[in-house]
């Protein structure tokens, strides 16, 4: 029993489950009517059984042994005519296919029912028993309720026993058959008219909780607007908000509360913006006025270098690291006043541009600037052009050969190449250095992301702009820029619409 059970609770657990609320309020719904269904139906077909049983039980009380104790004379058959007279008499007064039977000492010395035409005078009362009949018969406690017996030519059976005048058991039997035709009648109707009800249930039952549930569907629609509006930077505007319904209801409620919640987000994203309008046009306007101060100093610094009256060692170190610095805060103050414009929306040059030429002439630079590293080309048999700001473009690949000479070894391969297809044009550029660290990976083109120190000592480490260029650069021509790395591997690759690839 106990692996019946779980078998069947498994099979449960497999079934297909709703998802959504609403089919799970209407199957629900199904579901309870269902049980109430079933419920009323067996109450009704139990009762209908119980008091059509009644009846019959109490119908054989009434009968009594009546037709039994006919069969004790001999001549059970109408042609009979030493039995006739009475046989006769006490087959008439009886229902039809009233079965009778007479045991003595427990068993079946003799049994009959009556024909369905009581006027037959040619039918046979007797009844064929089969061995397990007589056991049955045998086994009806005589005095006692009326029970239920299957005989084999008969069918099913109520019956009573009760003794006879000789000291012999009397047994008189009524058939089932009117009553499982009514009960099976009924079990039928019910079945149809609680089919019925359950299909128009449901049905009806669907459009009500979708009617009910709309306002929540209008909440939905518009929380899956909200989810596709990129909200990470620039200005946002959010959709209209949900309609509002009865807030005496649940849904209402929810309906309300999710509009109050897109106004604090609205509030929140609209001082976020209007902070971040502020924060670049400080950094626009702060690395616009520092340009001059810059250059200044650099100017002075390198004019004092040039004087000819002999000067201190000391002196001149200091004006040295005054000239190195000025110029290192100068390509500093650049980078900060590119990426406030680009962060500002400041369009880029839309021209075409060779960017087989951008990549030989950067390379170049590359091996120039680092001469102990190995450099690499890979590029196709035709130019490549794409639809872009030249300028830019050479400041990302310059970025990219820096980045890869600064830290990497000396002695490390530096491979360039460009790779078309019908959707990008891609530009990769891969090393076999140590690769970048796995904890710097996530936010390498973030800004002011910089590895380890001691990676790049003594090689003239940026400020942390560099990649953040490339990435800001590539977004704005509509491109995306990945990493892949790993020891002895790291990818760099920047893709670029091929809208302009000649």
């Amino acid at each position: 029993m106990t692996r019946a059970l779980r078998a069947v609770a498994r099979r449960l657990r497999s079934l297909p489950r709703p998802h959504t609320l609403r089919a799970r309020l209407t199957a629900g719904l199904v579901v309870l009517l269902a049980v109430s269904c079933a419920a009323v139906g067996v109450a009704a077909v139990v009762e209908l059984d119980g008091f059509l049983t009644g009846r019959l039980d109490q119908q054989l009380t009434e009968v009594g042994t009546q037709f039994p104790a006919s069969l004790e004379h001999k001549g059970q058959t109408l042609t009979d005519h030493d039995a006739d007279d009475r046989e006769r008499g006490d087959t008439r007064r009886q229902a039809p296919h009233t079965f009778g039977a007479r045991l003595v000492n427990g068993i079946v010395t003799n049994s009959g029912v009556v024909p369905a035409d009581k006027d037959d005078t040619t039918t046979d009362l007797k009844v064929a028993l089969t061995a397990r009949d007589r056991r049955e018969l045998a086994a009806v406690p005589v005095g006692g309720t009326a029970r239920t017996i299957h005989l084999s030519s008969l069918g099913k059976y109520r019956v009573l026993a009760a003794k006879g005048r000789d000291g012999d058991v009397m047994i008189t039997g009524l058939p089932l058959e009117s009553v499982e035709a009514a009960v099976h009648r009924l079990e039928a109707v019910a079945a149809i008219v609680f089919g019925a009800a359950l299909l128009i249930t449901g049905f009806a039952g669907a459009l009500w909780v979708r009617w009910s549930l709309r306002p929540l569907s209008r909440v939905a629609a518009t929380a899956t607007r909200v989810s596709e509006l990129p909200l990470a930077s620039g200005e946002v505007a959010l959709p209209p908000r949900a309609p509002e319904s009865d807030p005496r209801s649940e849904v209402g409620q929810v309906a309300g509360a999710f509009n109050r919640m897109l106004g604090h987000v609205e509030d929140a994203l609209t001082h976020r913006h209007a902070s971040e309008e502020r924060l670049r046009s400080f950094a626009a306007d702060a690395s616009h006025e520092l340009r001059t101060p810059v250059a200044s100093i650099r100017g002075h610094a390198e004019l004092a270098l040039l004087h000819p009256d002999p000067v201190p060692p000391k002196v001149t170190r200091a004006l040295e690291r005054i000239e190195a610095e000025s110029a290192r805060m100068g390509v500093m103050v650049d980078e900060m006043l590119l990426l406030a414009r680009l962060d500002a929306g400041r369009p880029l040059e839309r021209r075409p541009v060779d960017l087989t030429r951008l990549v030989l002439d950067a390379i170049a630079d590359a091996r120039a600037a680092g001469p102990d590293h190995r450099w690499a080309l890979q590029l196709p048999e035709e130019p490549v052009t794409v639809t872009g700001d030249a300028h830019r473009l050479q400041q990302v690949l310059a970025n990219l050969l820096a980045n890869a000479r600064l830290h990497t070894p000396v002695g490390t391969k530096v491979t360039v190449s460009v790779e078309t297809s019908a959707e990008a044009t891609s530009l990769v550029v891969h090393d076999d250095g140590p690769g970048v660290p796995p904890e710097v990976q996530p936010g390498v083109f973030e800004r002011f992301t910089r590895a380890d120190r001691r990676r790049t000592e003594g090689r003239g480490g940026g400020a942390g702009l560099g990649l953040s260029i490339v990435a800001a650069v590539t977004e704005a021509h509509g491109g995306s820029v990945g990493l892949e790395s790993c020891p002895g591997s790291t990818t760099f690759t920047v893709k670029l619409p091929s809208r302009g690839v000649a």
